[in-house]
């Protein structure tokens, strides 16, 4: 397992006059450039808070408008055309475009959509996720990957009859379970304990003042939007160990790393948790969340059973998510492809801390297979790393290469060896300092 950071390589001084010169610059020029985006954002303001209607992606000056895209490639309304190396945060994983995805669709659509009852093609979704995961006996469908982590752990803290939630600092578990910075004002109001990262004295601190209160400990096996920290393999098994000693549910957040094999981050790892939530891809690139788990929790679900766990949603078994759904693991989600891509990017980020390293660059790279993040690394200040990880941004999206404002990048299936090779040399040409 690769280590959340890799060690800072020696690098040429930052200096603090050249960066902010060229970082204006960059600004300057990016507002240059991208005139369309700029009326696009003044548009949408009129409708929507500050133009916005996802934070994420946010970022300054105003965000790209991205028109329309194709296999690894998107077009902004500037008609610059991008290599996406961002893959939709992570969701992204089969390109832009897709015929056998728009077939699946279009034949999903000709035979009924909006049923107003049991389907087959739920079940057919749901044999091949339990299939796949070590963890799975029994899974229910959501819309989105926040609403399976919030009916995973208030089934936690239903089933056990216990309040506590042990969390992560800098886990992200959906827009109303955020453990960055603090945590989120719009978090759900549960009972926190939010745990340092990778810390097993911690844990195991935590569980000996409070075992008999603990619910739940939701856990992602590589911290997401907290920088693609990856975990300590002996740090889950932790985890596994007092959630299994206390009565307390152990619930894994795959919903980025159930990419990273056939069976997600817990068969590569070996782990095995009492729940798992899944989302993201999941849904053939439609809106899609599912949760799941051990057979005697999630039949609490059983509405045929006195006193069950009421779960509705109206679009949780639509028909066209779950033929998307279907097709997409069959075509696309198979293990030989998730593996290769799962070798691709260990082979990038490497090939990154490398380049790094040779041009004395002052950036790091972290993260899991083909989920990384590059973070900033002045050793100065933390306004310093802003700037030049914004510069970054900035300078290789003039050079035709799409990643988020915060250093995230998520290879798709689209992504081929050119595009790789095209990246690295343009990084290689470094950021004007």
């Amino acid at each position: 397992m690769t280590q959340p950071l890799a060690t800072p390589n020696p690098k040429i001084p930052v200096d603090a006059a050249r960066l902010d010169a060229a970082h204006a610059a960059a600004l300057n020029a990016y507002v240059a450039r991208n005139p369309g985006s700029a009326a696009a954002l003044d548009r949408a303001r009129r409708v929507l808070p500050g133009g916005n209607t996802r934070t994420s992606l946010w970022s300054e000056p105003f965000p790209l408008c991205i028109e329309g895209g194709e296999g690894c490639r998107i077009r902004d309304v500037d008609g610059h055309v991008y290599v996406d190396l961002l893959g939709e945060f992570t969701a992204g994983i089969f390109g832009h475009s897709s015929p056998v995805l728009a077939k699946a669709l279009a034949d999903a659509h000709a035979r009924g959509i909006n049923l107003s009852s049991h389907t087959p093609y739920e079940v057919e979704l749901a044999e091949r996720l339990c299939a796949r995961f070590p963890s799975m006996d029994r899974v229910r469908f959501a819309n989105s990957g926040t609403e399976a982590n919030l009916m995973a752990v208030t089934a936690a803290r239903l089933v056990t009859g216990r309040d506590k939630v042990v969390v992560f600092k800098g886990g992200y578990h959906g827009g109303f379970l955020t453990f960055g910075g603090g945590g989120s004002p719009v978090n759900v109001p549960f009972d926190y304990a939010c745990l340092p990262y990778n810390d097993i004295d911690a844990a195991t601190a935590e569980f000996a003042a409070h075992g008999d209160k603990i619910a739940c400990v939701l856990v992602e096996p590589m911290l997401g939007a907290g920088g693609c920290i990856p975990c300590a393999p002996d740090f889950l098994q932790a985890l596994r160990q007092l959630a299994s000693e206390h009565g307390a549910f152990l619930i894994f957040d795959e919903v980025q790393t159930a990419r990273m094999s056939e069976g997600g981050a817990q068969a590569r790892l070996g782990i095995t948790p009492d729940m798992t939530t899944v989302g993201k891809f999941f849904g053939g690139g439609l809106a899609f969340g599912a949760f799941g788990g051990r057979a005697d929790i999630m039949d609490h679900f059983d509405p045929s059973r006195a006193g069950s766990l009421p779960h509705a949603g109206t679009f949780n078994n639509n028909s066209l998510t779950m033929a998307a759904g279907v097709t997409a693991i069959d075509t696309y989600l198979t293990a030989a492809s998730l593996d290769a891509l799962y070798a691709r990017g260990e082979t990038l980020r490497a090939s990154l801390t490398a380049l790094f390293a040779e041009r004395g660059l002052p950036f790091r790279v972290s993260g899991m297979g083909a989920i990384m993040n590059i973070h900033p690394d002045s050793g100065v200040s933390a306004e310093m790393d802003r700037k030049l990880l914004a510069l970054l941004h900035l300078t290789m999206q003039e050079r035709g290469y799409y990643f988020a404002a915060r250093g995230l990048m998520a290879l798709s299936f689209a992504i081929g060896d050119d595009e790789i090779a095209g990246f690295l040399a343009a990084l290689g040409e470094g950021i004007g300092l």
